[in-house]
């Protein structure tokens, strides 16, 4: 395949971050008194925006917008603290990053994450100037909705044929098939290659190693 931009998403599939994540979730639940949740429960609502996040965790609260306001400051607390683990990269990204920038690529993240914490882990990580455009939950719509791709696509100025939306969650696949793109699935992060395939993804990869592959 060959194509002139690669949206990536950013937690679970460029950064190791599913458990710290599930940490700051658990930190919120329990300083705000709600239902327990398993890890596992927490890692199938990773790539939504916060709110959507919360609310999908705990429909009983879905219409308490104080409530989801209180669990959604709480787990930005912990997660902008220095109690949340390290954010590391997996294996590889940096030199795939720096290989498809050679090669004339336009780079992009399309993410769940709040603005300001995309910029810290951006920072954190050392690529804050990797890519061209980004987006988050909180100044657009949450996926699965198109809407970060459609203005990354209007952005970066290319046809959704040359643009390929890459993620591990179901969420990732289901945005970027509705707003018409190519998807890649990489099974490394917060969902399992079975409900990954159920999104019917274009391409299904195991490792950054492999995504770099099938990219060039």
């Amino acid at each position: 395949m060959r194509y002139k931009a690669v949206i990536f998403d950013w937690d679970g599939t460029l950064a190791d971050s599913t458990g710290g994540i599930v940490m700051a979730m658990q930190y919120a639940a329990n300083k705000l008194r709600v239902a327990s949740r398993s890890d596992f429960d927490i890692q199938q609502i990773i790539g939504l925006g916060l709110a959507e996040a919360i609310q999908t965790l705990w429909p009983e609260h879905e219409s308490d917008e104080k409530l989801v306001s209180e669990v959604a400051g709480a787990y930005a607390e912990f997660y902008m603290s220095d109690k949340r683990p390290p954010i590391n990269l997996f294996d590889s990204v940096t030199d795939m990053i720096d290989d498809l920038r050679s090669t004339q690529h336009k780079l992009g993240v399309a993410t769940g994450k709040a603005r300001r914490g995309l910029t810290r882990a951006l920072q954190e990580t050392g690529l804050s100037h990797a890519f061209h455009e980004t987006r988050c939950a909180d100044e657009t719509r949450s996926k699965p909705h198109p809407l970060m791709l459609e203005e990354l696509q209007q952005v970066l100025g290319l046809d959704v044929s040359e643009m390929v939306m890459v993620g591990d969650t179901q969420f990732d696949i289901e945005m970027g098939k509705r707003a018409g793109m190519s998807t890649i699935a990489i099974t490394h992060g917060a969902h399992t290659h079975e409900k990954l395939t159920q999104a019917e993804p274009d391409y299904v990869v195991h490792s950054i190693e492999e995504l770099h592959q099938c990219l060039r």
